[in-house]
């Protein structure tokens, strides 16, 4: 027997951007499997020589539809792609394939986002920002519309450090209608040099533009029935569509990835502050709850503005980016990776001078001993080239491990409670019952399997942990070595001191 957002969702036309995103397409593939809806509409674009119809044809072969294939061999037929990008005007769409999604759909889901922390600032307005207008405009055009989901971020508001579920105009230098106008009347490179002084407080573009398309949707959302679904730091999958899935390297999954192949060994990171992380099928579980919930509220009474739901660790059930590490840590023997260049391991500072001082001896002797090694070898060099990627990238990040943020999630609990235990079983995003130990055991695997491309197979498998014991023993005598020749020189120096006093 179907349950209540089940039979929400069944026959419905949804419209959703942002499918080819690691958000997107676990949210497309829950929908599928758990729903009958009629048709869900991408819009998808061009990429890398890739036409959109390649792109998303390519679907059929990727491992987070592979289950539901194997199930299910027609049911991508569902998914239609529409041509168009986030970063045109009018959404890059046609008039024929407008007039399509005005007429058939109802629920809107809005993902599509450019997260690069340092994107231009006249590309991540169009896309972030703009986009966003398109899509209200779009919206109110859609007699059918039951619910519209805007995806953000926690960090929208990371200027101030305790977030409530409510909006923050005060904290941009400029409003969202006179910064879209000079996204309209200036050149892109002008645009850009106004950055520093636009950006205020923000850290990076992609949270400032989207604090600027929360203000579009509280200034701009009329009667549309709308909320807003604030995320944490989207990671890899617990439970769906597979465990441990993960299909990018952003965030704190790349300190894993570096860390687990012996590249990475010391970042900046503060082992004390809190980790607003969130697995990618949470996020996806509580998209559609949105849905569900606001074509619910909004048949009753339209709310005066449009209702914010956080999702990042709760009170009762919250990690450190130190505990963050130690699990991982803890759990590093269980799927060791059979490419690994050294045992893994991370120190982390906070403090900037100490970090450049100490990624000579962690990562840039090493890497320049072995790009000499590959040059006599007749190979490209490429540590130092990768190490100064991994630098530039810490450096971006260092303030969102730095600082606590205290994120409330009083609306998000309520949803919670609304649910029948039926959808909560199926649709869970409950992070206070999360057993974060298990999760780290099955974000390594997925690591292991979905980033290093390595064989799931057992003889791999216990190869990597060969590997891995034999390290740790070379480790062990590097270590042993290192002490041994500092404490002589610690003695000498004493001895001299003394030598001297007496």
């Amino acid at each position: 027997m179907a349950t209540e957002m089940q039979a929400f969702f069944k026959d419905k036309v949804v419209f959703l951007t942002g499918g080819s995103g690691f958000l997107g397409k676990v949210t497309i593939e829950k929908l599928l499997r758990t729903t009958e809806v009629k048709r869900i509409y991408v819009l998808l674009r061009s990429k890398r020589g890739q036409e959109m119809k390649e792109r998303s044809d390519a679907w059929e072969k990727d491992p987070v539809f592979e289950s539901l294939m194997k199930v299910d061999p027609e049911v991508l037929k569902r998914v239609v792609p529409l041509a168009g990008d986030c970063q045109e005007p009018d959404l890059g769409l046609s008039t024929s394939d407008r007039q399509v999604l005005v007429y058939e759909v109802q629920i809107v889901l809005h993902i599509a986002a450019s997260v690069r922390f340092m994107e231009p600032l006249h590309i991540a307005l169009a896309v972030n920002t703009r986009a966003t207008r398109l899509m209200i405009q779009l919206a109110k055009e859609m007699p059918h519309l039951e619910a519209f989901v805007h995806v953000s971020t926690a960090y929208s508001n990371c200027v101030i450090e305790n977030i409530s579920e409510r909006f923050y105009p005060e904290h941009l230098t400029c409003p969202v209608e006179k910064v879209l106008e000079l996204h309209k009347s200036l050149s892109p490179e002008l645009l850009d040099q106004m950055a520093p002084v636009l950006l205020g407080s923000y850290p990076n573009t992609y949270t400032y533009t989207k604090a600027l398309a929360e203000q579009l949707l509280q200034q701009e959302a009329g009667d549309l029935p709308i909320c807003i679904f604030r995320p944490g730091v989207i990671i890899a999958s617990y439970k769906e569509p597979m465990v441990g899935w993960i299909d990018n390297t952003y965030g704190p999954i790349a300190v894993l990835y570096g860390a687990a192949f012996g590249v990475l060994r010391i970042t900046r990171l503060n082992v004390k502050a809190q980790a607003g992380i969130v697995p990618v099928d949470y996020c996806a579980n509580l998209v559609l709850t949105c849905a569900w919930n606001t074509a619910r509220e909004c048949a009753i009474k339209l709310p005066p503005e449009p209702p914010i739901y956080t999702l990042a660790p709760t009170n009762d059930n919250l990690i450190t980016w130190g505990g963050f590490r130690d699990k991982a840590a803890r759990m590093r023997h269980r799927y060791p990776l059979s490419k690994m260049m050294w045992m893994p391991f991370l120190h982390c500072t906070t403090t900037p001078w100490l970090f450049r001082f100490l990624i000579w001896f962690y990562h840039l002797i090493p890497g320049y001993a072995i790009d000499l090694v590959l040059r006599l070898r007749g190979r490209k060099p490429r540590m130092i080239k990768l190490y100064d990627k991994i630098h530039k990238n810490i450096e971006i990040l260092a303030p969102f491990v730095d600082t606590t943020w205290h994120f409330d999630g009083t609306n998000t609990r309520k949803l919670w409670k609304r649910m029948s235990a039926g959808d909560q079983k199926i649709y869970d995003f409950d992070l206070s019952s999360l057993d974060w130990d298990d999760y780290f055991l099955q974000a390594l695997a997925g690591v292991r399997i979905y980033l290093a491309k390595e064989d799931p197979g057992e003889e791999t498998l216990e190869r990597a942990k060969k590997l891995y014991r034999r390290f740790k023993f070379f480790h062990r005598i590097l270590q042993i070595v290192l002490y041994s020749g500092a404490a002589v020189i610690l003695w000498s120096i004493a001895m001299r001191l003394f030598g001297i006093f007496i």
